[in-house]
């Protein structure tokens, strides 16, 4: 049994599966969440190979029922819980005349709403984990979308806007029992999520996922005394 144990969800590919590795390689055990089960399956199965602990679970993030789960499956596996990777998202960018309403509602169901529901359904182990160390962390990633809005991926924009104000909330709400939220903002980052754009920007001049996973690997450092609120990610020359 692993002596730490996180949840990352979005985890086959990209962020969410630089961030799965860095915590394996960092001793956690780590439950794999993500929508389609044989791609999650194939990127588990690289972590494994190299000797890391993980447990995975396909899941549709948009309904309560699967978010349940996956926190039920975790907690049967591993016990505990001290680091959370809210990863999993979706964006559908259109012009506002043409929003299609199931569009809006997966990525309002994927974006935020997963967010708060796996928030509540882990509370308890989240509690447990910060009542011995003090410094359990959940990490959202939003984008640089929610931190300057962008036409045409207006609901995109609007939900990680949603992303970093709920992060300042659990802060405020959670931060006194030991449990840290960090929301993510990155730029253009080079997963299967970019590719609509990789024909005006080269994917090698994006930022690398690994990026991303090293920024947590150094929250998982920080003193109980820290909380990094939001971290952004930026290419070199972007107006911010």
């Amino acid at each position: 049994m692993a002596e730490r144990a996180a949840i990352v969800t979005g985890a086959s590919s990209g962020i969410g599966l630089a961030i799965a590795r860095m915590l394996g390689e960092e001793g956690y055990g780590i439950t794999m969440a993500a929508r389609r089960a044989e791609k999650l399956d194939a990127a588990a199965k690289t972590l494994a190979d190299d000797g890391l602990d993980v447990n995975t679970v396909a899941a549709a993030l948009s309904e309560e029922e699967e978010i349940q789960k996956v926190v039920a499956s975790h907690e049967e596996r591993y016990g505990r819980l001290d680091v959370l990777v809210n990863n999993a998202g979706v964006g559908i960018g259109s012009p506002l005349g043409d929003i299609k309403t199931k569009h809006l509602d997966m990525q309002i169901a994927v974006n935020l709403r997963s967010i708060v529901l796996f928030y509540r359904e882990c509370l308890p182990m989240l509690q447990a984990s910060a009542a011995e160390h003090k410094s359990t962390l959940v990490v959202n990633t939003s984008s640089i979308s929610g931190k300057r809005a962008e036409a045409w991926l207006s609901v995109y924009s609007a939900t990680k806007h949603a992303v970093v104000g709920w992060t300042e909330s659990m802060n405020k709400e959670l931060g006194s029992q030991g449990i840290k939220s960090t929301a993510l903002c990155p730029a253009f980052v080079d997963t299967p999520m970019t590719d609509f754009v990789k024909g005006q920007i080269k994917a090698q001049e994006m930022i690398r996922p690994q990026d991303i996973a090293e920024a947590v690997r150094y929250l998982l450092r920080t003193s109980p005394a820290c909380v990094v609120p939001e971290m952004m990610f930026v290419r070199p020359g972007d107006a911010l």
